[in-house]
């Protein structure tokens, strides 16, 4: 068995990488640093505060917390690190296995909305290969979960690592992407798509939070998001039917949860971070159903 397109060792990065920006959600200014580590390390968050560590939050769906419009983990003693789903899809997709992100506040910054700033930062620091070859989760049986008819993914076997997602939106219809995922295509298809959402829908949902105590959407501006008015959005699409992208790159950036790249497809219908969890959830459970993998090349 190979996997076309990926490396055949496991990586780090080849240097330190610093970037700064402004949640989505808090609206708060954030530091990051992605710093290289050894082979066994994994992708860690490592939680910062005026130089002390605070906490340590693998990614894993072990730790995956429900929140409004992100993927969030949080750990048993309430340290929590918001929307890292982009993140971990830029380094999942340049093949960085193992690094700690050391940030300084809650949330990981949005940028520009989209994977793209990451993938290039990354790809400026550049990849060390490490001494271990690189390992898949091989989706062995089907594994399916579905929210009344609304909502459903399924997981099957297959040779790569492939997606077909399917979303509709008011004015815009049904969009659909299908493809191969790897390092190429998401670069190409899929790191530029921007978070999205209807202007006449952030301000109910800012006030929301603001009653709730939490943190929704303060941060939201047209230059970090693809801002929808009325049947077009502000400044145009970066790509064809860029918001079903956008909910691939999503479903990517969850599912980077498992610890590695799949080989299998992921058939999606109105994707969620909810649903991805739900399938990340369900697979877990059924340890007859996926096996770690090490394909040669």
């Amino acid at each position: 068995m190979t996997a076309p397109g990926w490396a055949s060792n496991q990586g780090t990065l080849a240097r330190e990488l610093r970037l700064y920006g402004r949640g989505l959600h808090t609206g708060k200014r954030v530091n990051v640093r992605v710093h290289p580590e050894r082979v066994g390390h994994g992708i860690v968050f490592r939680r910062m505060r005026g130089g002390q560590q605070l906490a340590l939050l693998p990614a894993s769906a072990a730790l995956r917390l429900g929140q409004p419009l992100c993927t969030a983990l949080q750990n048993a003693d309430g340290w929590r690190v918001r929307t890292v789903e982009h993140l971990l899809a830029a380094l999942l997709a340049c093949q960085i296995d193992h690094a700690t992100v050391e940030i300084d506040a809650e949330e990981v910054p949005i940028l520009d909305g989209s994977a793209q700033p990451w993938l290039q930062a990354i790809e400026a620091c550049g990849r060390l290969p490490l001494d271990a070859p690189k390992r898949f989760l091989r989706i062995l049986k089907t594994v399916a979960v579905e929210d009344g008819g609304m909502h459903r993914t399924i997981i099957e076997p297959a040779d790569h690592y492939a997606m077909s997602v399917t979303n509709d939106l008011k004015g815009f219809g049904e969009m659909n992407w299908q493809g191969i995922i790897d390092p190429v295509s998401f670069a190409s298809d899929i790191a530029p798509s921007r978070s999205y959402g209807r202007l006449r829908w952030a301000v109910p949902a800012i006030l929301f939070g603001y009653l709730r105590g939490q943190p929704i959407l303060r941060g939201a501006r047209p230059s970090c998001t693809a801002t929808i008015v009325g049947s077009g959005v502000i400044g145009g699409m970066r790509l064809p039917m860029e918001f079903v992208r956008h909910r691939v790159l999503d479903l990517i950036g969850d599912l980077a949860l498992l610890g590695a790249p799949l080989l299998g497809k992921v058939t999606a219908l109105r994707p969620s971070h909810e649903m991805n969890y739900r399938l990340c959830a369900a697979l877990l459970a059924r340890p007859d159903a996926w096996e770690w993998a090490y394909p040669t090349h």
